[in-house]
């Protein structure tokens, strides 16, 4: 099974800034390549954080109501010096949260939910910004056809990794939904089916009815005797 990795996915055309770029020029690099974040560069290129759009409306949320209604939001020390600040330096938030390109989908996406993210610089093995992953670039796995889906599963999970027969169980896809249907020949084979089938990519979830020749799974009570047990 080959699965899709941050590099597959990743922007390799990254809009960055430097942390004394103006606050300005920041602005107009969202406009210009229609972007609501960058990731901020040291001169090594590696990343030491990341301006967003909500960085640079900070500055306008601390502002008061020009007619008076409305003292602006109130900041702590740390926001504010933020909504104050002239440079990407002091608008980014850091240190920035990285992947690497031979991360899985689940890694990165693992790594967003964690540090509460929308994107992740990627970076190589020393550090230096090689691309970017968005939410919507891992999402882009759940693009895939249900036959290709299918394809898989019956080819690389049940022939080459299990080793079933063809007709050992059969397989349906619908809107990344797999059904698996059949027979394997241990019942210890159904969850390690199920799991390798759910890690395929763009598979939704996985509903199975399968059924089994051994029941593998029952406890062997060894005679008393077996090991010497019960002997004075």
């Amino acid at each position: 099974m080959q699965h899709r990795t941050v590099h597959d996915v990743m922007t390799r055309e990254v809009v960055s800034a430097r942390p004394d770029t103006p606050f300005k020029e920041v602005a107009a690099l969202f406009h210009r390549n229609d972007v609501t974040a960058i990731p901020v560069v040291d001169d090594q290129g590696r990343p030491v954080g990341v301006v967003s759009e909500a960085d640079l409306i900070r500055k306008e949320a601390v502002l008061p109501d020009p007619g008076g209604r409305d003292p602006g939001r109130r900041l702590d020390a740390y926001d504010r010096a933020r909504a104050e600040a002239e440079t990407a330096g002091g608008l980014m938030t850091g240190p920035a949260v990285t992947a690497r390109g031979g991360w899985s989908i689940a890694e990165a996406a693992r790594a967003m939910e964690k540090h509460k993210v929308k994107r992740l610089p990627v970076v190589d093995e020393i550090g230096r910004l090689v691309g970017i992953v968005s939410r919507s670039d891992l999402l882009e796995v759940f693009l895939r056809h249900d036959s290709a889906i299918r394809e898989e599963i019956d080819h690389d999970v049940l022939g080459r990794t299990l080793r079933l027969a063809p007709d050992d169980v059969r397989v349906a896809v619908h809107d990344g939904v797999v059904t698996l249907s059949g027979r394997l020949p241990r019942r210890s084979l159904v969850p390690i089916t199920e799991q390798l089938c759910r890690a395929v990519d763009g598979v939704v979830a996985v509903h199975q009815t399968l059924t089994w020749s051994e029941d593998d799974t029952e406890l062997r009570v060894e005679h008393p005797h077996a090991y010497g047990a019960g002997r004075r």
